[in-house]
């Protein structure tokens, strides 16, 4: 399905923003803009602000309070990182961003196990038939995580 197109990371993190207040979420934006201030921009020279093609790169990471413990960084490339209770999704598109959160903060989510091979993983469906499925590291769950467990 075709999200709507956030043409930047401040339009993500406004859409954001509009989805904490839908959620009564609390949330904390860290902004960094530039090139020598963004995190994949480690060979920026010093004081080198612009990237080459004169566009000034802005990355946000963002803080969600409450249950399951999110964070989001924003990437100017036009994808994020998105962690749910330890749980990393990396490389999910920034238009994307929205309705991840809306189906982890609606109860969409769930934790899904296997005895063999044995695993968890944590899976985030999407509207028209999109699902991220990340693997589960730690041994034990969070509360959150093991109270979102299918069979």
């Amino acid at each position: 399905m075709n999200h709507p197109h956030l043409a930047s990371t401040e339009a993500a993190v406004m859409a954001i923003r509009e989805l904490a207040r839908e959620h009564t979420l609390e949330l904390t934006v860290t902004d960094d803009i530039g090139a020598d201030q963004t995190s994949r921009r480690t060979s920026a020279g010093a004081f080198a602000v612009l990237d080459p093609d004169g566009s000034l790169p802005h990355e946000a990471f963002i803080e969600l309070e409450g249950s399951p413990a999110v964070t989001v960084r924003l990437y100017p490339e036009g994808d994020a990182k998105i962690t749910v209770d330890g749980v990393d999704f990396d490389d999910i598109p920034r238009d994307s961003v929205p309705a991840f959160l809306r189906s982890v903060y609606g109860g969409l989510a769930y934790v899904k196990g296997r005895i063999f091979p044995p695993g968890q993983w944590l899976m985030v469906p999407l509207p028209g038939d999109e699902t991220y499925k990340e693997l589960i590291l730690r041994n034990t769950l969070s509360p959150w995580l093991a109270r979102n467990v299918r069979s």
